[in-house]
């Protein structure tokens, strides 16, 4: 009998390390997905299914939307970078289907893990985390996760697929007006990009250098609100830039809106080639905002829910007891 797909909103159970480690290949993945060692501190516990992962953005290559086969996100397990030199852009985790049980409340709880299981899990999941490279006769380290091994994970999805799109409604990823108000907004925009009538630079400035500002020296927990974009705008180069950060199209639609500061990034894996980025300039990211995959042309419907990287100069920091 054919195995049902998981939903949004299905209650999973992680498998025990003995289970997932048995569905691995020698380099710690299955179906060229890697296996994380982040993702092994949640064998044997619960979750909710929050989306399948049908459309996700290619970040590698930039070949627009990607397809992973059985697998979902649940809730909003992120990675943590422990075993990726500290990565801080807490990318989530995608499960494949063999790594998770459908259970019900009542459904008993899963025995205990063995320590030599989970040894054993995380020794697999380890190899090729890490290798080193040499650049000019010196030598490098180069990281490997699922963001950097997701071209060979994936399948490419056409722009126009309609059973690709059709599916975030169908099978319970998004809401019938939110399914129609994204798929109206790619139909419209699309053939405009085609034609040339949309700037690739999402926000171009003025500029011929970026404008700099005092630092605000932001910390975890402090309410800011994102400037309107003409301010925006007038702290970008031409090319829609600031000190290298690019203003994108999924960042505008939080200007004027008010958050707090999730945490100060400093370092983080590059997708494209594993290096790990040392940011010398201010950069923070902000709690509950995300890319939607409601804005990016080529990239509609992606459920990676990124976190997007904010320079100091395009927020003002919201004093205690201001509006």
């Amino acid at each position: 009998m054919a195995r049902a797909e998981l939903r949004k909103g299905d209650l999973v159970e992680v498998r025990g390390p003995g289970e997932i480690l048995a569905t691995l290949d020698d380099t710690g993945a299955f179906e060229a997905l890697p296996f994380m060692p982040e993702m092994a501190a949640f064998c044997g516990r619960r979750f909710t299914v929050d989306r399948r992962i049908d459309r996700l953005c290619d970040t590698v290559n930039y070949t627009g939307t990607r397809h992973l086969k059985d697998s979902v996100y649940l809730e909003d397990l992120r990675c943590s970078g422990e075993a990726h030199g500290g990565c801080q852009a807490e990318c989530r985790h995608s499960w494949k289907e063999a790594w998770l049980r459908r259970v019900t409340p009542q459904t008993a709880p899963a025995p205990p893990a063995s320590p030599s299981d989970l040894q054993a899990l995380l020794a697999r999941a380890s190899l090729g985390t890490q290798r080193q490279v040499t650049i000019e006769e010196a030598s490098q380290a180069r990281w490997r996760c699922q963001a950097t091994d997701l071209p060979v994970a994936t399948s490419h999805v056409r722009l126009w697929d309609p059973l690709s799109f059709a599916r975030e409604f169908t099978n319970g990823n998004v809401s019938l007006g939110h399914f129609l108000r994204v798929t109206g907004r790619a139909v419209a925009r699309e053939p405009m990009r085609k034609l040339g009538l949309i700037d690739e630079v999402h926000l171009p400035g003025t500029l011929e250098k970026p404008r700099v500002e005092a630092p605000l020296n932001l910390q975890p927990g402090e309410l800011v609100q994102i400037r309107s974009r003409q301010e925006i705008a007038e702290t970008l180069t031409r090319q829609g830039r600031n000190k290298g950060l690019w203003f994108d199209d999924e960042m505008m639609a939080y200007c004027g809106r008010t958050f707090r500061v999730r945490r100060r990034i400093t370092r983080f894996v590059n997708d494209q080639d594993g290096k790990m980025i040392e940011l010398k300039n201010d950069c923070v990211t902000l709690d509950g905002c995300v890319c939607s995959g409601d804005h990016s042309l080529r990239r509609w419907f992606c459920g990676r829910a990124l976190y997007p990287y904010w320079r100091e100069i395009w927020l003002r920091r919201v004093e205690p007891g201001g509006t």
